[in-house]
C-alpha cells in the first residue's frame, strides 16, 4: 500500500470513518502475525497477539507523527506488545562463548558446506536459526526474511542502528558455529 493512499485512510479513520482501518488490518495482517509468530512461536498466541497490535494501533492511531512508515510503526507496536507477552514466560537459552564467537573461521564452515547438497545446507540454516534465542531470531528474520532496513528494525526493536549491526554480525557469526556442529553431527553419521 503507498503512503499517500495509508495517510489518506489514517485521515479518514480519525474523521470518524472507523471503518476504514479494516483496509490497513487487510494489508498487514499477515505481516504483523508472521512477525509475531517468529517470536512467541505458537500459533494462538500470535493470533492474540496480532489483535491486540491492531486494537493498540487503532487507538493510538492519532499519535502517528508520519516520521517513519505506517508498517514500521505497526511492526513496532506489534514488536513491543509481543515481547511484552515472551517476557512473563521465562525462557532458558544456552549460551556461546563469545571467545568461541570471536575466533571462530567463518572460511571452514564455508568450505564445508559446499560439500553437501542444497536441501542438506537449508535444513542445516534452518537448524541454526532455530536454535537462536528469539530476540535474535527476530532480528534475522525482520533482516533477511522481512527484508527491513537497519534503520527501521533500530525503530521496530528500539536498538541503536549501530547495535542492530553488531547484533546481526555476531548472530552470523552464532549461525555458522551452529552450522558447523550440525556438519560434524553430519560427518559423525
Amino acid at each position: 500500500m503507498k503512503m499517500n493512499n495509508e495517510l489518506n485512510i489514517i485521515l479518514q479513520v480519525l474523521d470518524g470513518n472507523p471503518g476504514s482501518f479494516a483496509k490497513l488490518v487487510d494489508t498487514y495482517k499477515n505481516l504483523v502475525f508472521s512477525l509475531v509468530l517468529k517470536i512467541v512461536r505458537n500459533r494462538e498466541e500470535a493470533e492474540e497477539i496480532t489483535q491486540d497490535t491492531f486494537i493498540k494501533a487503532y487507538n493510538a492511531l492519532g499519535s502517528f507523527k508520519h516520521e517513519s512508515k505506517f508498517s514500521t510503526w505497526l511492526f513496532r507496536i506489534a514488536y513491543n506488545t509481543a515481547i511484552s507477552r515472551t517476557r512473563k514466560r521465562t525462557i532458558t537459552t544456552s549460551t556461546i562463548d563469545e571467545y568461541v564467537i570471536e575466533n571462530f573461521s567463518i572460511d571452514s564452515v564455508q568450505e564445508n558446506l559446499v560439500s553437501i547438497s542444497e536441501d542438506e545446507r537449508l535444513k542445516i540454516l534452518n537448524l541454526a536459526i532455530a536454535n537462536l534465542p528469539d530476540d535474535e531470531q527476530l532480528l534475522i528474520n525482520l533482516f533477511y526474511f522481512n527484508q527491513q532496513g537497519i534503520d527501521e528494525i533500530s525503530v521496530i526493536t528500539g536498538l541503536s542502528a549501530s547495535n542492530v549491526k553488531v547484533r546481526l554480525h555476531r548472530i552470523r557469526k552464532k549461525m555458522y558455529i551452529g552450522m558447523q556442529n550440525q556438519l560434524n553431527k553430519l560427518q559423525i553419521s
